[in-house]
């Protein structure tokens, strides 16, 4: 198993915060990669909210390349934060080259396009430059979206952030995700590491996807730009999310609806039930088996936790007005937020989803019996 670990904060968190999380927690993982989704950025990225930022690794070669790609696209650099080891790496982590975090500026035609036209530009974008840099072995990115980082890595969490200096100041953020543990089910490869990104929707899993296979031939069916890779069978979890909020138009009130829909005879008395059954109909190849625990963050800010059906794999959220913490167990919240009330923290069983929306205010609990969500 791994484990997971993710803040909700209105103000921007340093992410060793998150990486001390699954240090508490290391008897639950094997220490053998880290991945770590940032967004609501902090530091000089807090003045530039809507300008896309790429993240990844680059050799020298790679940078000349990428420095070519987005010229041609009319991308012009705006802020760059760089990390550039200069000592040897650790034990199991390869030498890299450089992890980047570049802020642009949009292309002359950025203010006549629509904004599904811009997602889509930075999606594709994002790809294609997977694509060249898996063919020529110089670049890997992660991310290419506005008021975001990701950073991905072979190694122990706490060796990668004194190794790469992660308790600098820009890379705080509001929201974090952290992710304990290189995937171990296939060949390494960084592709294969949580958290998952797409378009705004980012979600970590711990556990296995035992229906991967089918869930996955259904999503590349769709035809839908970014429904690949899946190096790993976690993937898939970003993937229906995006599928459920951007292409469907849902709340995230309705992913558990559709990734472990109710039965017929529960169904039988819900309010909802035409459109439930609707979406069970229309999803039903979107159905996991488990066991699986997903925590996830959306574009506006919200932040979930989910369980399937089996109840297999911990998860607790807890916090205060301000700052909410998702950890796999409770010791990643304690070291978080230790000042909480604790009785108030909230273990979702396999109906629940627990979210902490944009203001942090509270978590939100939302039963798959329940019609309305309710405050806990």
């Amino acid at each position: 198993m791994c484990r997971l670990f993710a803040l909700a904060s209105r103000e921007p968190v340093s992410p060793i915060v998150a990486l001390n999380a699954l240090n508490v927690m290391k008897e639950g993982h094997d220490g053998s990669g880290v991945g770590l989704f940032l967004h609501d950025l902090g530091g000089p990225f807090a003045d530039m909210k809507d300008a896309p930022i790429l993240s990844g690794i680059f050799t020298d070669e790679g940078l000349k390349r990428l420095d070519e790609f987005m010229h041609q696209l009319g991308f012009s650099p705006k802020y760059s934060l760089a990390l550039t080891p200069q000592t040897a790496p650790p034990l199991g982590t390869p030498s890299r080259g450089t992890y980047l975090a570049r802020a642009y500026d949009t292309p002359k035609n950025w203010a006549t396009m629509t904004q599904e036209e811009r997602e889509l530009l930075l999606l594709s974008s994002r790809l294609e430059l997977r694509y060249s840099g898996e063919e020529h072995q110089d670049m890997r990115v992660f991310s290419f979206w506005p008021d975001t980082i990701m950073l991905k890595e072979v190694g122990d969490p706490m060796a990668i952030a004194e190794y790469l200096g992660l308790d600098r100041p820009e890379l705080a953020a509001g929201r974090i995700l952290a992710q304990g543990r290189q995937n171990t089910n296939y060949a390494i490869n960084l592709y294969a590491c949580h958290p998952f990104f797409i378009q705004g929707v980012c979600t970590m899993t711990n556990g296995e996807n035992t229906a991967f296979v089918p869930i996955r031939e259904y999503l590349e069916s769709r035809n839908i730009t970014g429904y690949m890779g899946y190096q790993s069978d976690s993937e898939v979890f970003a993937h229906i999310a995006h599928y459920v909020t951007k292409k469907l138009g849902l709340g995230i009130e309705y992913y558990k609806h559709v990734i472990t829909p109710l039965s017929e005879q529960e169904l039988e008395s819900h309010r909802d039930r035409e459109r439930l059954l609707r979406i069970k109909q229309l999803c039903r190849k979107l159905i996991i088996d488990g066991p699986n625990c997903v925590i996830g963050c959306l574009q506006d800010k919200t932040m979930f936790m989910v369980q399937d059906r089996k109840k297999l794999r911990p998860g607790i959220v807890g916090g205060k007005p301000g700052i909410f913490a998702f950890a796999s167990e409770v010791c990643g919240v304690n070291a978080a937020v230790p000042d909480r009330d604790q009785s108030q923290d909230f273990q979702p069983m396999y109906l629940d989803t627990a979210i902490v929306r944009p203001d942090c205010q509270e978590i939100t609990i939302c039963n798959q019996l329940d019609l309305l969500p309710r405050l806990h």
